[in-house]
Formats: structure tokens, sequence, C-alpha cells
């Protein structure tokens, strides 16, 4: 097999940068601002009342997440098709489908807030502190939420330097405050976790408000009247529900799967839970590789299949899996070398945290670069509509593989090492790349779904 169709030419790494870049900048500093928000945190020692929290938001966006990658499958093949007035009714489903899962979340957040915490952790102290936090954070649910569907919205039309800059303008305020809410800086009151909190929800409100204000007074083409976006007839909604709701399933299934490993390891102690949150907020900072990877390969794929060019969706596809390949690799060796430097910026005064923290950064290299190479896999099938297979090969491979692993490995053989339990358990990622190899050089991702739907207007 030649090796050649896995690299693309100079024009497709142009193209996969241009879009690519600005999506990869904005979750690489999500991601610090997320660490300096952590490590704000760390100094008033709430880093782990802040983290159990967050399973909720994360669950919460995770399955969102389900709901605006269905929307965006179509929305990137009307790109493509040049089909404006579908992809109005695209967006608009994405929205209504966003809006309903983040208004439950907020719901469940506010009546079973405490019960909900109590099942990652059972440190009373930890919990109140929690709670405290979440009543706030929720309302922050629905503007991120919908700040999540304008930026597929605009990642299916390859304009992906507009949620970039929005995000950027969020995320500062975020930390602005944060200092000064927090700590009781710039003439702010001192209200150390709530100020957090208050802090997220202000951002968020900010970063939706300016995409909506943005949206419109450009003439965004995937925004319109609310009859052009949510009037949507049943035969339309039907098909794109059909390809969207394996996602939202796969999203929901991965996220509690993911939160059930926190239940796992939280049966280890508040130390090793401290240790594998200053870790995964670290890995958290090499994501952008893989945002930006796996939405380039999304929306340019889409664009190709909705023009009816299987052919050159291959072909790009294939450069997208050598491309993959290379940053997978780039990436771990990154990791690994810069460990112990990235703990040491959170200040931990615990020998045992930092060495823990150190050990799960290492894990998270290996992690990274797997979960890269899936992601490329993902994407390509997503792009295609072919999301029941994608919900087997995600979600039922966590539950499948990952979870049975992690609970046997710390309730049977009773392992207290967090950092092994945690390397053990990525077998699961190894299984992903053979079964999903197979699936994509099948070729069953390669379809035209705007000839399922009869274009109006």
């Amino acid at each position: 097999m030649s090796l050649r169709k896995y690299i693309g030419p100079k024009e497709f790494i142009r193209k996969v940068m241009w879009i690519a870049v600005p999506l990869a900048l904005q979750q690489l500093l999500n991601s610090a601002m997320g660490v300096v928000d952590s490590i704000m945190v760390a100094r008033i020692n709430q880093v782990t009342a802040v983290g159990t929290a967050a399973q909720i938001e994360i669950l919460m966006m995770t399955i969102g997440y389900g709901a605006a990658a269905g929307a965006g499958i179509y929305m990137a093949q009307f790109y493509g098709a040049k089909d404006h007035f579908n992809q109005r009714k695209s967006f608009g489903f994405g929205v209504m489908l966003i809006s309903l899962i983040s208004i439950a979340w907020m719901l469940a957040a506010y009546f079973f807030g405490s019960a909900l915490m109590r099942f990652y952790i059972k440190d009373t102290a930890v919990i109140t502190a929690s709670v405290s936090y979440l009543s706030i954070v929720l309302f922050s649910y629905l503007p991120g939420a919908l700040t999540m569907m304008f930026s597929f919205a605009y990642r299916s039309i390859q304009r992906t330097i507009v949620p970039m800059v929005i995000g950027i303008i969020a995320m500062s305020i975020n930390v602005i405050l944060n200092y000064g809410l927090i700590f009781g800086n710039f003439g702010l009151p001192q209200l150390g976790l709530q100020g957090a909190a208050i802090a997220t929800l202000i951002a968020n409100v900010t970063g939706f408000t300016i995409h909506l204000m943005y949206a419109y007074a450009s003439k965004q083409s995937f925004v319109g009247t609310l009859r052009e976006m949510f009037f949507i007839k049943k035969d339309m909604y039907d098909k794109m529900f059909k390809r969207t709701y394996p996602l939202i399933f796969n999203e929901f299934f991965f996220g509690i799967g993911g939160t059930l490993y926190i239940r796992a390891f939280g049966t280890l102690g508040t130390k090793a839970m401290d240790s594998y949150y200053v870790g995964t907020q670290i890995a958290n900072v090499f994501m952008f590789v893989i945002m930006g990877i796996n939405n380039a390969n999304s929306s340019m794929l889409g664009a190709e299949l909705g023009k009816g060019d299987l052919t050159e969706a291959r072909k790009k596809g294939n450069y997208f899996i050598g491309l993959g390949l290379m940053l997978s690799l780039m990436t771990s060796v990154i990791i690994l070398s810069s460990a112990r430097f990235l703990v040491g910026l959170f200040a931990l005064s615990d020998p045992e945290v930092i060495k823990g923290a150190i050990l799960i950064v290492q894990v998270f290299s290996l992690r990274l670069s797997l979960r890269m190479f899936n992601v490329i896999i993902f994407s390509s099938l997503r792009a295609g509509g072919d999301s029941r297979f994608l919900a087997f090969l995600d979600a039922g491979i966590l539950w499948m593989v990952g979870l049975p692993m992690a609970f046997i490995l710390v309730g049977v053989f009773n392992i207290q090492n967090i950092a092994l339990v945690f390397l053990l358990v990525q077998s699961e990622q190894l299984v992903r790349v053979v079964i999903g190899m197979k699936r994509y050089i099948q070729g069953t991702w390669l379809k035209n779904l705007t000839q399922e739907i009869a274009l109006e207007g």
C-alpha cells in the first residue's frame, strides 16, 4: 500500500491551516485560560470543588456537542451545495436541540445539585463548596451552549476566525473578572469561589450576545428570520434527527462514562483527584491540536460530500489520516518533555499530589496521541452521516472496554495508583484505532446527505 496517498499537497495543508489554526488557537487559549483559572482557584484551595461541579457542565456541553455536530453535518454539506435556505433550517434545528438540552441540565443542577455532587465525591466540605459554585454557574449553561452552536455554524462555512475572536474576548473577560472577584482586586468584592462562578456566567452571556449581534449585523448565510430558521417541515426534521440522535446518545453515554471514570478514580481519595484534575487541566491545553484538525476535517469533507464529489472527499480524508498521525506523535513528545514544568506552574504544596499530577500528564501524552488519530476517523465518519457506527466506536467501546477495566482495577485488584489505572484503561483507544480504521477504509461514510432532503426555496 502506497503511503503517498496519505501525504497532502501544499494547497491542502494551506487550506487546513486556514480553517484549523483559528480553531486550534481558540482551543489553546480556552485551555490556557482554564489553567489560569485553576491556578487562581488552587490558591484558595478549591481545585476539587470546582472540578467536581464542572463535571455537570462538561456532561451538558458534551451532549450539546452531539446536537451541534448533527446540525453541523448538514450545514457543512448544504454549504458545499450552496443551499443557504436549508443551511438556515439546519442551524435552527441545532439551536432548538441544544437549547432543550442545556435547559434540562440547568434544571437538574438547580434542583438536584447536592445529590449530583455526592455522586462524585464523599467529602462533605467539598460537596458544600461545589454546590455553592454550581448554584451560580448553572445559569451560564444556555448562553454557553448557544455560543457553541454559533461556533459550529462558522466552522461549517469555513470562517473560523470569527468564533476565535469572540472566544478571545469572552475568555479575557472571564480571567479578568476571576482575578477581581476571587481575590477582591480592581475594587471588586472578594467573593472567593462564588466570584469564579459569577465571572464564568458574565463571560458566557457576553460571548453569546456578541455572536448573536455579529451574525445578524454581518448577514451570515446561516441566520435569517425566525420562520426561515425554525419552521422546519416534519419530513426534513425527521431526516436530520435520524442522523443526529446517535451523536446525541453517543455524547450522552460518552459523557456519563467520563463521569463514571471520575467515580472510579474518586474512590482513591482527594489527593488522587487533585492530581487527576491538575493533570487534566494541563492535558486540555494540548486539545487545541485535536480540535483544530477535527473541525477542519469535518468541514472540508462535508463540503466535498455536499458537492457530490465523493472521490475528492476520499482523497482529502486520506490526507487527514496522514496529517493526524504526524501531529499525534509530535504532541506526545511535547507533553512528555514538558510535564514537570507545567505541573510546577500550579504551585502545589503536597509532594504526593505533585508526583501524581506529573504521572497523569505523562499518561495523557499517550492518550492524546491515540485520541487524535481516532478523532480523525470520527470526523470523517461524521461528515458522511455514519453516526450510528460512530456512536458504537466512541461511547460503545468506552462502556465495553474502558469503564469495566477501570472499576475492576480499582474495585477488584485494589490498585491505588491512579496513574497506573489511567494508563491501563487507555487500551480502549487502541481498540478504537483497529475497528475505526477498518470502517474508514470500507468507505461506507462517503454519502451526499443533501440528496436525502428535498430542496426547497
